[in-house]
């Protein structure tokens, strides 16, 4: 069953690549007490992930600041090193956002949001969606129903949910 507002985001852990390598960061550290937008896409570097989706939340980082959020946080069901170079590319990390790796996808299903798109080569990966939580509670929720589609889950659409 997939994550709802009003539901506390579930534990575990994703990765980031850090000045020493791979870092574990457990999710409970990034939400408790705080107030985070977390957005997922299919992957990393695919087209509509990298041309709308992590662009409009770089557009976007300034209002999510000025609105008290604690932390941007990207999520995609991808390896550390490609998040990692996917933020520098994008621009994305020099925005501030956190370029996260869910590389087993466990936090992806533990949220209910997985999903396989066989023909395009996508196996256990994210849907596109995005939440803003205050203190690990969900409060605001955008889907997309189709994975190539980045309306309601764009930077914009939950910039003016909160």
């Amino acid at each position: 069953m997939a994550i709802s507002v009003g539901d506390t985001l579930p534990g575990g852990q994703l990765i980031r690549i850090g000045n020493a390598g791979a870092e574990a960061v457990p999710l409970e550290t990034l939400v408790k007490g705080r107030k985070v937008v977390i957005f997922a896409v299919p992957g990393a570097y695919t087209p509509t992930c990298h041309s709308a989706h992590v662009p409009s939340f770089i557009r976007t980082k300034a209002g999510f600041d000025a609105k008290g959020v604690d932390e941007v946080i990207c999520v995609s069901v991808n390896d550390p090193f490609v998040m990692k170079a996917w933020g520098e590319a994008t621009g994305a990390t020099g925005a501030g956002i956190s370029m996260l790796a869910d590389a087993d996808g466990s936090f992806t299903k533990a949220m209910g949001l997985d999903f396989s798109a066989a023909p395009a080569g996508l196996f256990g990966r994210s849907r596109r969606y995005a939440l803003y939580a205050e203190d690990g509670v969900v409060k605001a929720l955008h889907q997309e129903e189709s994975p190539g589609a980045c309306e309601i889950s764009g930077g914009e659409a939950m910039l003016a949910a909160i």
